[in-house]
């Protein structure tokens, strides 16, 4: 895998990018998994939370194998949260990249046509003190337009005792917000901060119990507390945009046809690794 895969654009660079950055509500009239119900949710509140996609026994499967692959990593040099665009050298995430159930939820959204070109573990050790800031995932992206989306699985349970994502439900119609590079003060996973969220609307606590996803817009507000438990809380997040969203910075190789055709080229649709 090619460092360039993992790295996060800085913020000139992106800046040098245009970009289309507002929110495309779903057109889907006719979800296969989805309720219509649940489709018009998503257009207003920007997430859904709460599906079930495994089973409890697939779960405890999807820990195990998460549970060794963080050893390979840490014995190799990494920590719980270097395991990034890990569907382009893991089968095992390629698979659940291109899951059937998965994609049917994603596809209830974008449409037929989708394409899936991340997939990172979002670890947080017991009382690693780390929390992530309110951000919005279309900063950190050279993605144009913002026709793109995260599955957030749960590889354990997450609740707010060991530091659970939080929405601010509705933010994503306000379109890309001002954010600060965070400081060394703000204990954070990633670099950015937008300060205030909270005057963009309600605060969701998306507490999952593992084999559940939620799904967030790229333009949603959302963070998570810092996991101060005895107890670990591993999500990987899996995502997805429509094949007409156009990639800089090399991430045009990250892009697997999970669903329907890509048509327009943009996507290189690597095929599955080999290794476990």
């Amino acid at each position: 895998m090619k460092a360039a895969f993992n790295a996060v654009p800085r913020q000139n660079e992106l800046q040098q990018i245009e970009r289309d950055l507002r929110f495309y509500p779903s057109t889907v009239q006719n979800p296969q998994s989805l309720t219509v119900d649940q489709v018009a949710t998503f257009n207003r509140d920007g997430y859904l939370k709460g599906l079930r996609v495994y089973s409890e026994q697939e779960a405890g499967e999807i820990r195990d194998y998460f549970d060794d692959l963080l050893s390979r990593v840490v014995t190799a040099g990494g920590d719980s949260y270097s395991i990034s665009t890990a569907h382009l050298s893991y089968g095992p995430v390629y698979d659940m990249l291109t899951h059937p159930r998965i994609v049917t939820l994603v596809r209830d959204i974008l449409g037929n046509d989708v394409i899936g070109w991340g997939s990172h573990f979002f670890c947080k050790m017991p009382g690693d003190g780390k929390a992530v800031a309110w951000h919005q995932d279309a900063s950190y992206w050279p993605l144009s337009p913002s026709k793109a989306l995260t599955v957030w699985l749960a590889v354990d349970q997450a609740d707010l005792g060991n530091g659970c994502m939080k929405f601010i439900a509705g933010s994503q119609h306000v379109g890309h917000l001002t954010y600060r590079e965070s400081t060394a003060d703000d204990h954070n996973v990633l670099n950015q901060t937008i300060d205030n969220a909270e005057q963009y609307g309600k605060v969701i606590i998306d507490e999952l119990e593992a084999g559940e996803v939620s799904i967030h817009s790229d333009l949603l507000l959302h963070g998570s507390d810092a996991n101060n438990s005895d107890r670990r809380r591993c999500g990987l997040t899996l995502r997805y945009c429509t094949p007409d969203v156009r990639a800089e910075s090399n991430w045009h190789a990250k892009g697997v046809v999970v669903s329907g055709s890509d048509l327009t080229g943009n996507w290189m649709n690597p095929p599955r690794p080999e290794a476990q």
